[in-house]
């Protein structure tokens, strides 16, 4: 079932580190998408980096429905991770949304690119938002990807 989002009050928050309703929304979301539809372990999808990042969120009417992160790189880049939509909501570009939410705030606060690990399937969704593949294929959690990057 794919929920219309033309009649929902959307609202973009971010926050940084873990102690913060936004970061256990992201969890929420991150939970349902990684853990319970692409079978990632809990453990491997919760990581030592989680107090180190800014958690981005779309609420519709109050609701969770989509995260990403990004933690800072030691080059003065962005490495964005944890990029998911709820499957109801998915196919209304509150992806690319994030993304750009993301990428906007990065160059707002002199960052000098944004970096991340696509799964192979979202290729073409990260090329549209300008992103370029970098690197060599590898698998991370069973799951096939490649470096992209956006120089900001």
């Amino acid at each position: 079932m794919m929920v219309k989002m033309e009649f929902f009050m959307k609202e973009i928050k971010h926050s940084r580190g873990i102690n913060n309703d936004i970061y256990q929304d992201s969890l929420k979301i991150r939970k349902a998408v990684f853990v319970k539809e692409q079978q990632v372990p809990q453990n491997l999808e919760i990581d030592a980096d989680e107090d180190l990042c800014t958690y981005f969120n779309i609420y519709l009417d109050g609701q969770v429905v989509a995260t990403a992160r990004f933690s800072p790189t030691a080059d003065n880049g962005v490495h964005i991770q944890r990029v998911a939509v709820l499957s109801d909501f998915r196919q209304q570009h509150l992806g690319s949304e994030l993304i750009k939410t993301i990428v906007q705030y990065a160059r707002d606060h002199d960052y000098a690119y944004a970096i991340l690990g696509a799964q192979d399937h979202a290729q073409a969704f990260y090329k549209n938002l300008g992103f370029k593949v970098i690197g060599e294929q590898y698998t991370e959690v069973g799951i096939l990807h490649h470096d992209m990057k956006l120089n900001l």
